[in-house]
């Protein structure tokens, strides 16, 4: 079951207010569930995420959707094929949402999700999950380095610039980390190539975190979403499959 909620967000320098959001709730029960926050893409909200949202839920999940580009008010349905093309009006838009956000302000998002969870007496008390997408594959593995005290596990799918130079790269946070992690990468993805993806691996080895991160032959970038063009449905399916462990092993263990 899908319900639109908005979810208080700090002031973060002139942009404190409301973010559109929704829950997920399995069909059976009443719960309280383990609670997991799903990051979109960069396409952004559309019923592919919908359709993300209601699967994780039915595994048994409080799932909150939360809309990374909310600062940029309400916005149509943004087709990443034709803003790809240099369709003007979707370049535009999809120029206009990137730009409504950024690292500090994804961490206050993700922090104003944890604090409305924590509120929330169909979610299970204690930590929870976290799975990105593309930019939310970054978004994901941040947060774990973030709010290490909240977050258990950290999934990360055909995400990009996840160990890069940048003094921002989200490898750097690894000795922060708790959770448990799994990173698949995207195949012939420049960025999230074979060197990002072995550097990223041996800063979660040595932080000595339960990890493992590869990148997925024949899956290429954006593979998960059923709406992507790569849309893979064999990798697809795995990913669910092991996304659902990855949570069930931590999340749904005796308290």
């Amino acid at each position: 079951m899908k319900i639109d909620v908005t979810i208080p967000m700090p002031d973060d320098g002139g942009n404190g207010g409301a973010a559109r959001a929704f829950v997920f709730t399995p069909d059976a029960g009443a719960g309280p569930w383990p609670a997991a926050i799903l990051v979109m893409d960069a396409p952004a909200i559309r019923p592919a995420m919908f359709e993300m949202g209601e699967r994780l839920a039915q595994a048994g999940y409080y799932v909150v959707l939360p809309d990374m580009f909310w600062r940029a008010g309400p916005y149509p349905p943004l087709d990443i094929v034709k803003a790809r093309a240099g369709d003007p009006e979707m370049g535009a838009l999809f120029a206009k949402l990137r730009a409504s956000t950024d690292l500090a302000k994804q961490m206050v998002d993700i922090k104003g999700c944890l604090d409305w969870i924590a509120k929330q007496p169909q979610a299970r008390p204690g930590k929870v999950g976290i799975t990105g997408y593309c930019m939310g594959g970054g978004i994901a593995l941040r947060a774990a380095g973030t709010f290490p005290d909240r977050i258990a596990a950290a999934a990360s799918f055909h995400g990009g610039n996840q160990a890069t130079d940048s003094e921002d790269s989200p490898h750097l946070l690894a000795p922060k980390m708790t959770a448990k992690i799994l990173v698949a990468g995207a195949d012939e993805d420049k960025s999230f190539d074979a060197a990002q993806c072995q550097r990223l691996d041996a800063a979660l080895q040595a932080a000595g975190l339960d990890a493992e991160v590869s990148i997925w032959k024949g899956a290429r970038h954006g593979w998960v979403p059923t709406d992507m063009p790569v849309y893979n449905h064999t990798a697809a399916e795995r990913h669910w499959d092991e996304l659902v462990r990855l949570f069930d092993s931590v999340l749904k263990q005796p308290a």
